[in-house]
């Protein structure tokens, strides 16, 4: 079968070969790819692995053989799963407990957006508690993560706050926020629960936002800088506290996918999707995505 493999000599890095076929464990099926989206991460991963290395975790497709300790999905089955990689190819192996079945009225181009950064939303959100009637503040709002965290923060009651450039404020404010504002330090007032994923001064300014007994997930640190908290930045917020997430040790992503596709399927979940073609275009999609050159999701799909 083909794969995207890791090319360290390539000018993308990346080659798309001829590789052995998986095989699927017990509690695992086998999928026909259909479409595959590209987080960050993976980008980094890249740079780090060896040649030959298999990147992909968002995948989305149809089972083509069932688990054989029975469980899971039947054989003709559509789903959308996380795999820890090797996503990017004609077929993968995928454990139950890591996908979702998908209704028929749900593309795999959209699905294929959600398990990396609809379940990161999900599960960030849910470290802030109920947040029927609390302020949220989210930063980079105008992402992937960030835009499903604001309109799922939005449909639970929250009043959010979203860090984005101008342009991208008539969109968020369309998924539910009540404010756009360009950086931290524009935000009036404490706030319940902050989204952090710059790093740097950001994170600093961060602790002057959260109201005491707050939460501050820090998800990322996309500026490259550290951040430089101390005991004393806390008072005036004191009880808050700073809760790290790293997806990779969130636990199975199976039940939150399901409960993102239920969304999607009733029209209450938007995915934004910024570059999409052919995966034969994946060069010029990680290009595009280095560069900032669109918000959203890069999804490609296999014929």
């Amino acid at each position: 079968m083909l794969s995207v493999v890791n090319a360290p000599g390539d000018a993308s890095r990346i080659a798309i070969t001829q590789t052995e076929a998986p095989s699927a464990a017990p509690n695992q099926v086998l999928v026909d790819v259909r479409a595959f989206s590209v987080n960050r991460g993976e980008l980094s991963l890249l740079k780090a692995r060896p040649a030959g290395w298999r990147p992909g975790q968002d995948v989305a497709g149809t089972v083509v053989v069932a688990a054989s300790d029975g469980t899971g999905p039947a054989v003709g089955t559509r789903v959308v799963a996380r795999v820890e990689e090797g996503g990017w190819a004609e077929q993968v192996a995928v454990d139950v407990d890591e996908l979702a079945v998908l209704a028929e009225t749900v593309t795999f181009t959209d699905a294929a957006t959600l398990p990396i950064a609809g379940v990161t939303a999900i599960r960030t959100l849910r470290l802030g508690g109920d947040l029927l009637g609390r302020r949220v503040l989210i930063a980079a709002a105008s992402g992937a993560v960030g835009r499903f965290q604001t309109e799922l923060a939005a449909a639970h009651g929250a009043a959010v706050t979203a860090i984005a450039r101008k342009e991208h404020e008539a969109a968020l404010r369309a998924l539910g926020a009540v404010e756009v504002v360009p950086e931290i330090s524009a935000a009036d007032g404490l706030y319940s629960l902050i989204s952090e994923s710059v790093g740097g001064s950001a994170l600093n300014a961060a602790v002057s936002k959260v109201e005491p007994g707050g939460t501050i997930v820090l998800l990322g640190t996309t500026s490259g800088e550290p951040g430089t908290v101390s005991i004393y930045d806390f008072i005036g917020h004191e009880g808050a506290r700073l809760q790290s997430f790293l997806s990779y040790a969130s636990g199975p992503f199976g039940t939150d996918l399901e409960r993102l596709v239920a969304l999607l399927r009733d029209g209450r979940l938007h995915p934004s999707i910024g570059y999409i073609d052919d995966w034969n275009a994946l060069p010029d999609a990680l290009t595009a995505f280095t560069g900032r050159t669109f918000t959203g999701k890069a999804v490609l799909t296999i014929p």
